[in-house]
């Protein structure tokens, strides 16, 4: 018999899913575990693995477009069965039970990740405005993927113009959303783009759909205050120098951050809490955030147990979850659980910001960069290398003396960093 196969719910945000490709077409039989699609969600492209078998009957949504949980992915059966009355049963469904039918989702077109490149930005709409074309003719002999071939021919570009980066120069879909049109000189030497108006407007990726709300629930729900202090980083920078000489490690000045932001949670507890509503969870073990930047907003993947680890144990996992965010690699397990979360934007040139709370935190660091200043010490000016850190508080859950007593132990570790060497190996 007929049965539908639905869009699963594979982070704990999700509320719809991109599919991005399918790896089987309609005829195909499908065992249990087979390989079915490839699924956008909000914080990673992940690979859906069946658990039913059958005939692929019937795929419910297009290559790049959406479907919400629960809505209608596939539907498997026997060769040959009619699933019609299936879908005529979901379409009859009062609003409150159902689920989406073959989704023809209106919504921007949010964007796929070809494998193996990396992350692509997401697809732009065409613009609202002309530009000069001096197009070479079109070519049908030109290598390029179905879907590439699609996505130019709804957004009016010419393939004779793109280069592609698939093997053997083949044209795929990252070539398409990153390709932007060309400025051509004329002959009075003034681009054509000089003389006319000219903007885009491009789709919202299932990522940022996320960050805005979950961002904007946050900002406005949560009371914040922010507190800012100062860190004399001078020995901090001594010692991160002789380890990494010593070691031939590439020690960061986030990794001391996050080990003494792990370190300072353990001493004060109220810090490392959530607020529940009816409940405040004070979380005994430490699980730190650490944002990474990628191509379509912020992902916040997890180092476990921060407080048990060495600064070269942080380092590696850092760099570890960075490279898999940037790939849209990570899994739901390298990102949930965070109790605690560090923003860090000094080595983009940031002196001090403050940073909205990632739920379910109580709060979140905001780490600036070093700066060389004149500071006063035994009652001489001399110069003095500065960090600068805001941590930004849920009233509800945190009050302003603790946050203090939070920010000056962190101070103390950071700037008596064999505290931190001392309680464990490098």
């Amino acid at each position: 018999m007929a049965e539908i196969v639905r869009m699963p719910k594979m982070s704990d945000t999700m509320t719809e899913g991109v599919l991005a490709k399918w790896h089987k077409k309609v005829g195909d039989t499908v065992k249990s575990g087979d390989l079915v699609a490839e699924i956008e969600t909000d914080k990673a492209t992940m690979e859906f693995e069946s658990y039913q078998e059958g005939v692929l009957l019937y795929q419910g949504v297009e290559e790049g477009k959406a479907a919400p949980v629960d809505g209608i992915l596939a539907i498997l059966g026997k060769k040959g069965e009619d699933y019609k009355e299936l879908l005529a049963a979901e379409e009859k469904k009062p609003k409150a039970e159902a689920v989406s039918a073959p989704v023809k989702d209106k919504s921007p077109e949010p964007v796929k990740t070809e494998k193996p490149a990396p992350a692509a930005s997401p697809a732009p709409a065409a613009q609202k405005t002309i530009v000069q074309d001096h197009s070479a003719p079109s070519d049908t002999r030109l290598k390029a993927s179905p879907l590439a071939r699609k996505l130019a021919g709804e957004r009016g570009i010419n393939l004779g113009q793109v280069k592609g980066s698939g093997n053997h120069g083949r044209i795929v879909k990252r070539d398409i959303d990153w390709f932007k049109p060309g400025q051509f000189v004329s002959a009075t030497g003034v681009s054509a783009a000089m003389t006319k108006e000219s903007y885009e407007e491009v789709s919202v990726s299932q990522m940022r759909k996320t960050i805005a709300r979950r961002l904007g629930e946050s900002k406005f729900s949560a009371p914040h205050f922010y507190l800012t202090i100062e860190i004399d980083m001078e020995q901090a920078i001594s010692a991160r120098e002789g380890i990494n000489a010593a070691t031939g490690s590439k020690i960061s000045y986030n990794d001391f951050v996050i080990k003494a932001s792990a370190r300072a949670l353990r001493e004060h507890p109220k810090v490392n809490s959530s607020w529940l509503g009816d409940t405040i969870r004070i979380n005994h073990h430490v699980h730190i955030g650490v944002a990474v930047a990628v191509e379509e907003g912020l992902l916040v993947p997890v180092v476990r147990f921060a407080d048990g680890k060495t600064l070269r144990q942080i380092n590696s996992e850092v760099k570890t979850l960075a490279q898999k965010a940037k790939d849209k690699k990570l899994q739901p397990s390298d990102w949930e659980g965070n109790t605690f979360t560090i923003s860090n934007l000094g080595m983009f040139g940031i002196d001090e910001f403050t940073a909205i709370i990632n739920p379910p935190d109580a709060c979140i660091l905001a780490v600036g960069g070093i700066q060389e200043k004149p500071v006063v010490k035994n009652g001489q000016i001399v110069p003095g290398q500065i960090m600068k850190v805001t941590l930004s508080c849920d009233h509800r859950v945190v009050d302003g003396v603790t946050g203090a007593e939070f920010l000056n132990t962190f101070k103390m570790l950071m700037e008596n960093p064999v505290i931190l060497l001392g309680e464990s190996s490098i």
